[in-house]
């Protein structure tokens, strides 16, 4: 399931678009669900390792998931679920994988599919915002990441713009996150790709 957090009301206003067999639970149960597993502890953000869970353990906790909502998941077939929250442009968004049975959603290829819907996502809100898309980050952001491309370290490039080895890092990290990258080297490689620098 994908979900848009960035409307109006942000994630106490959730949009649902585009879903699976996860979307019949979600209308039975009601759409205060979404927020919630957008908020989750067990939601992970974008370049971060994703973690599993499951819904009779977070509601068996005591956690953020309620015993009725976890019995409307497991009864739909959802007895293992990953979310993670993702970043594009200037929208946020939640993704939700589920799976029948315990051990099938693979670890190792959730990272790839987060990736595979950003880059996705990405090319849509091109799309629909051609100006921003060509160029998401700052000027700024912009030449620390044309610099660090260069091959200079993050004191070299304070030294060059006269900025503190902080203020670099900030914005390299900003322009790493607006990029939807893992890394400095992935958003070089975006921003070369794009155009970008």
């Amino acid at each position: 399931m994908l979900i848009d957090l960035s409307r109006e009301g942000g994630v106490d206003d959730p949009q649902i678009v585009a879903s699976n067999w996860i979307y019949d639970t979600i209308r039975e149960v009601g759409l205060d669900l979404v927020k919630r597993i957008a908020n989750a502890p067990t939601t992970t953000f974008l370049g971060k390792q994703p973690r599993l869970w499951f819904p009779a353990a977070e509601a068996g906790r005591g956690g953020w998931l309620r015993e009725t909502e976890a019995a409307a998941l497991e009864a739909d077939g959802h007895c293992e679920m990953a979310s993670t929250r993702i970043r594009v442009a200037a929208a946020t968004h939640c993704i939700i994988f589920s799976a029948q049975a315990p051990r099938s959603i693979s670890t190792s290829a959730l990272p790839a599919a987060q990736m595979e819907l950003s880059y996705a996502l990405s090319v849509l809100a091109c799309g629909a915002r051609a100006s921003e898309c060509r160029n998401p980050i700052s000027e700024r952001e912009r030449e620390c990441l044309r610099w660090v491309s260069e091959g200079k370290t993050t004191d070299e490039v304070a030294v060059i713009l006269g900025v503190s080895s902080n203020t670099v890092n900030s914005y390299v990290a900003h322009a790493i996150q607006k990029l939807s990258a893992r890394n400095r080297a992935m958003a070089i490689a975006t921003a070369i790709r794009t155009g970008i620098i």
